[in-house]
């Protein structure tokens, strides 16, 4: 009998409190994971999950075993990736996470191409605006924007973006062009994911809070809204570089332009990082920081 059968889907669903979830996670169906996790159940002589039709959730043998087991799986891991680590050729599989409209318009040609010049890699990315748990996903990185909260992943540093207020020139016409960041309150704003606009005045960092009949947590929309004309928007410099060049957008209050926003590469601690994840980085310091790669660590 093979004692291990049924724990790695045990703890997926332990982690992600769904069999659908936990299928996603290791590949495999969701009638699958049930069959394994039934059959475990058997072998051990107790019920491991209380299961309703809303949530899964452990018994207290179940929390005992997952307690148990879920240290033996990051010893494993681990093991797989020291070893892995010792061939020359990048290899095996990594999951990353990042914001949807950052990691659409910017990491998915480079995950892509990455994957391209490498084969024998099996990439998966979870877009997500929400700041998912490393370890409860399963996840090996996530790229992540702005200041960091305290917490205990550990970080690198991969580049910056600046922020840009823009609006279209029909816009302006109607409506003025803002000379100061005073100048905001009598402007229609298009709001993304915060009310919270970012400045520097007089080389001290400044935060406004606006007011918008337009608001979506897609760049992509506030972009859009932006070119039709509805009223001032604050995006990532990346988003704009074609609309700009065109004519479309013009930038406004440059003068007030904030400190540009990190971009970090985040992992989990006392977890091994894996050649494959290390050379990815470097591929997202070469195109996010150029001029940093004179200098690196």
């Amino acid at each position: 009998m093979a004692k291990w059968e049924g724990i790695n889907e045990f703890v997926a669903v332990a982690e992600t409190e769904s069999f659908t979830a936990a299928g996603q996670r290791l590949g495999i169906s969701t009638a699958q994971v049930s069959r394994q996790i039934s059959a475990l159940e058997v072998r051990l002589g107790c019920q491991l999950l209380y299961r309703t039709t809303r949530r899964v959730s452990l018994t207290e043998q179940g929390r005992q075993l997952y307690q148990h087991c879920r240290p033996l799986l990051d010893g494993l891991e681990e093991a797989q990736r020291l070893v892995s680590d010792q061939q020359d050729v990048l290899r095996g599989r990594f999951r990353l996470t990042a914001p949807v409209n950052f990691g659409e318009q910017r990491l998915a040609p480079l995950l892509a191409e990455f994957c391209a010049d490498y084969p024998e890699v099996q990439a998966e990315m979870v877009l997500s605006n929400q700041r998912l748990d490393l370890i409860q996903e399963g996840l090996d990185l996530a790229i992540r924007i702005g200041e960091l909260p305290d917490s205990s992943l550990k970080a690198r540093r991969l580049g910056s973006r600046e922020l840009v207020v823009c609006a279209s020139p029909a816009y302006l016409q109607r409506a003025g062009t803002p000379q100061d960041i005073g100048d905001i309150a009598r402007h229609r704003c298009l709001l993304g994911t915060t009310d919270i606009w970012r400045f520097r005045v007089g080389g001290q960092p400044r935060t406004v809070k606006v007011n918008g009949a337009f608001r979506c947590n897609s760049g992509v929309a506030v972009l859009e809204a932006a070119q039709q004309g509805l009223g001032l928007a604050q995006l990532p410099a990346h988003y704009l570089e074609e609309a700009l060049s065109s004519g479309r957008l013009v930038t406004v209050l440059s003068a007030f332009t904030p400190e540009p926003e990190d971009i970090w590469a985040c992992y989990p601690p006392n977890r091994h990082v894996t050649a494959t994840v290390r050379a990815f980085i470097e591929v997202l310091r070469a195109a996010f920081d150029p001029a940093d790669m004179t200098s690196k660590p």
